[in-house]
């Protein structure tokens, strides 16, 4: 049999006005829980109580949570009303009804889910929720882009590492300290020619903190140098390309139009990885590998040829691109060589069987920070918590309108997901004991490179290796020369 609760509710007022008692409804609804032949698991009464809110009405509460538990399947109301008199909630409800399985009836609007008529008012009031939300949603985009073409930051995930903004304040200001890293950040890149994880290992070896007092990492240290608020303009819906605009904000810049110009020039020059599909060619070194004497990637080519069992009989040959544009000497490098050199390399730098104790207490110093930053965010959620308690209090006493309460609450959740959301990623780096380490890495390559195939290979260079560098040096009188890998630049230390 269906376990049925039935929940009945009258105020005092209504009670001594119109004359509704609880007991007629009791009765009225134990006779239609009779006749369906449905089982009363349980009366849930709240007597001299309002039905404007939920919040303070502990029945209903404890029907919610028995419905949570899977303990009712239908709920029985004598009025629509008498379950709530806010649309929000009714929808609420309605929503929390249909996410556990459990059915509805009201016997004066004759509702039942479980016919035809029943279940088509149950998708209207889905309708109409799905209307809501998507109003609100819209209301508050609509707010956020006119802000934004405003010139406004709307610093709705985290303020710019360089920029502070008091609460309260719409224009964000220069945090002085920050802002000298920031122009050091586009320094080193620009005029240092420095990589992204070569930046960051520079302001982690520092001690310089990020905005969220963690460590740097390369694709920080990207995001930095894309980012149009140290030029002194704001960004808008960068993951919509249809709705995304940049516009002059009311900030101050950090640097000039000018270098912030030339350092997208830089980066659009930079070439992403591009690797082989053809592991068997031999050719796993493609992508990653750069000349020594210009900087340029080195390209894979040669003859190919195979023999009858469809083996490359014909060694590739690494050629530095600027060669093809005659601005670089560098003389071109068979594969096999390559091999030699990038072992030799590698065996040539020292072993790392335990971390020594610098590194160990950087380890820690980390840990304590991401630890701080773990408190610091769970007290901005506990702000959070408050603020949310507080308006729902003015919703209940009507001090602000529904329109008004679901703009603010929708602001209030995004806020709090996404503390959550960091506060999950900085403590899985917490709890990860074993870190990936460039001493890890060059352990792992001693022990295993001869044992892997190509193919193995190849995804481990993809895994780990950023660059390798590489130099010929030609001999008088030999037709080769001595390959040799000046540098290794590991992508995940």
């Amino acid at each position: 049999m269906l376990e049925t609760a039935i929940y009945v509710r009258v105020s005092t007022e209504e009670q001594a006005q119109e004359g509704f008692s609880i007991r007629g409804q009791e009765q009225k609804l134990r006779d239609y829980a009779k006749i369906k032949e449905w089982h009363i698991y349980k009366f849930y009464m709240d007597e001299g109580i309002s039905g404007k809110n939920i919040t303070e009405r502990p029945a209903i509460n404890e029907m919610i949570a028995d419905i949570k538990k899977g303990l009712v399947k239908n709920v029985l109301v004598f009025k629509l009303d008498r379950l709530t008199r806010s649309v929000a909630d009714l929808i609420s409800l309605i929503d929390l009804f249909n996410e556990h399985d459990c059915a509805f009836n009201s016997l004066n609007e004759s509702i039942d889910t479980q016919s035809a008529t029943g279940r088509m008012f149950i998708k209207i009031l889905g309708i109409f929720a799905e209307f809501e939300r998507e109003n609100i949603a819209e209301r508050v985009r609509l707010g956020f882009e006119r802000k934004a073409k405003e010139g406004f930051s709307l610093c709705s995930h985290r303020k710019s590492y360089g920029y502070d903004r008091p609460n309260g304040e719409k224009i964000q200001t220069i945090n002085e300290k920050e802002a000298v890293i920031v122009r050091d950040i586009f320094d080193m890149f620009l005029n240092k020619v420095m990589s992204y994880h070569y930046i960051a290992k520079n302001l982690n070896s520092r001690n310089i903190p990020t905005k969220g007092n963690s460590i740097w990492r390369g694709r920080t240290i990207k995001d930095l140098l894309t980012n149009c608020n140290y030029k002194g303009y704001v960004r808008y819906a960068m993951g919509d390309e249809k709705r995304y605009f940049e516009i002059k904000g009311v900030h101050e810049a950090i640097i000039s139009e000018e270098l912030f110009d030339k350092t997208q020039e830089a980066i659009n020059k930079i070439s992403t990885k591009v690797f082989k599909k053809h592991p068997e060619e031999d050719s796993y070194f493609a992508g990653i590998m750069f000349c020594s004497v210009c900087g340029g990637k080195m390209l894979a080519g040669g003859d190919y040829k195979k023999d009858e069992n469809g083996t490359r009989i014909t060694p590739v040959i690494y050629t530095c691109q600027n060669r093809y544009k005659k601005t670089c000497t560098a003389s071109s490098s068979r594969h096999p060589k390559i091999e030699e050199a990038f072992i030799e390399y590698i065996n040539s730098l020292p072993d790392f069987d335990t971390i020594n104790e610098v590194q160990q207490n950087m380890k820690h110093e980390i840990k304590n920070q991401n630890l701080d930053l773990i408190d610091g965010l769970r007290k901005q959620l506990e702000k959070l918590e408050r603020r949310e308690r507080e308006l729902v209090q003015s919703y209940i006493q009507e001090d602000i309108e529904l329109d008004n309460f679901n703009l603010i609450k929708t602001t209030i959740d995004k806020e709090k997901k996404q503390i959550l959301g960091t506060i999950e990623s900085v403590q899985d780096c917490v709890d990860e004991e074993v870190t990936i380490k460039k001493e890890h890495i060059i352990k792992n390559l001693k022990e295993n490179w001869e044992h892997l195939n190509n193919t193995e290979k190849r995804q481990f260079l993809i895994d780990f290796v950023e660059k390798i560098e590489v130099i010929n040096e030609k001999e008088k009188g030999k037709r080769e020369g001595v390959v040799k890998v000046t540098n290794v630049e590991f992508g995940k230390v």
